[in-house]
């Protein structure tokens, strides 16, 4: 039986943290045979983007927004997106999909993105909202509640609570991490990342985000995001609008580098940077041109923790520079540049040594 086309469009938001896994767990959700009609608008803070690579999945049905955060500012562009992927489709310009999925930048709130969809006039009569899937990682989780006001917002409005990374954590604090979500959302099910394959479809079900199974917070945070909404963004600015920064302290940025990298050389260098510096560094992800290797590595870390390097399977366009895009609280990209440059430097010195001393004797 041919599927056709939904009248209305829904509409999935996947947000959470910064490296609570979003794009980790929509790779995984994207390659199930029954979620291959699905299109994807990614959200990054900053100016240079790299999780639409990290996808591995770059087609006509896949959409970079980098202008910032998804706040008032952003509702144009967002409003756009979604109208021009809708046209497109109607047109028959891009592969047909039955859903749409958004994922946020980590440090957006997620309100302005669905009150977006539902204040928009002509949004409303194509699209509707599915679920608010939010990420929440175990091992950070905790401490991004306590710290990110955002990261509250992320798990509050979810329909769906995936909880990522469990197996880097002990069984007690992910009790507990799970516990403190079912108070702050009692109406959300939450669903171990582990297991997310054999509960896909429940994931991206179809059904309408319930307003009324929310907090009373949560019904006054959309009903103030609608308000500004319809007033067309124009009330509610509360920090900077500078895609590389997020209020007076949190910065993005990115370090490139033209030539092949050591990767003994770049591994040590981020383990010391993220052990000194790990509460000042939100998040690290980076695309490598690694010396001796045909593909690209890439790389992630939150905080202290940095997670195993990914061999991608192919580049994915004809820039083979490394990039690395930090986000930080309070560390300058000048300093980082210095010292990266400075290891590698001294890296290679010592290799350049050592092979001179094998080839005396």
């Amino acid at each position: 039986m041919i599927e056709t086309t939904p009248q209305l469009t829904p509409v999935n938001v996947l947000t959470g943290f910064l490296g609570s896994g979003k794009t980790t767990l929509l790779q995984r959700l994207l390659k199930l045979p029954t979620l291959r009609d699905t299109a994807v608008l990614m959200n990054e803070f900053g100016e240079v983007g790299l999780d639409h690579h990290l996808l591995e999945r770059v087609d006509e049905t896949t959409v970079l927004l980098q202008s910032g955060c998804l706040c008032c500012t952003i509702r144009g562009d967002l409003s756009a997106a979604l109208r021009e992927l809708h046209s497109k489709r109607d047109r028959g310009s891009v592969p047909s999909y039955r859903r749409l999925v958004i994922e946020t930048t980590g440090l957006a709130d997620p309100l302005p993105v669905l009150t977006t969809i539902t204040a928009d006039p002509v949004l409303c009569h194509h699209y509707r909202l599915g679920n608010v899937i939010t990420t929440v990682d175990a091992v950070n989780g905790e401490s991004h509640l306590d710290r990110q006001q955002e990261s509250v917002k992320q798990a509050a409005v979810a329909d769906r609570l995936v909880v990522t990374k469990t197996e880097l954590a002990d069984r007690q604090t992910v009790d507990a991490l799970i516990e403190r979500l079912r108070a702050l959302n009692p109406s959300a099910d939450i669903i171990c990342a582990s297991s997310i394959e054999d509960q896909a479809e429940r994931l991206l079900a179809h059904d309408l985000f319930n307003l009324s199974a929310k907090t009373d917070e949560v019904r006054r945070w959309f009903a103030q995001a609608t308000s500004i909404a319809v007033d067309g963004g124009r009330r509610g600015h509360r920090h900077s609008h500078d895609r590389n920064r997020h209020g007076d302290d949190i910065q993005a940025f990115c370090l490139t580098f033209e030539e092949p990298l050591d990767w003994t050389a770049v591994g040590i260098w981020l383990t010391m940077l993220l052990n000194c510096h790990g509460q000042a560094v939100l998040r690290v992800k980076g695309i490598l041109n690694i010396s001796g290797e045909a593909t690209p590595v890439a790389i992630h870390g939150v905080q202290q923790l940095v997670h195993a390097p990914v061999h991608m399977e192919r580049w994915p366009d004809e820039d083979r520079r490394s990039r690395i895009v930090f986000i930080t609280r309070g560390l300058k990209s000048a300093r980082l540049q210095r010292s990266l440059t400075a290891f590698l430097a001294s890296s290679s010195s010592a290799v350049q040594r050592s092979d001179d001393v094998l080839s005396k004797n």
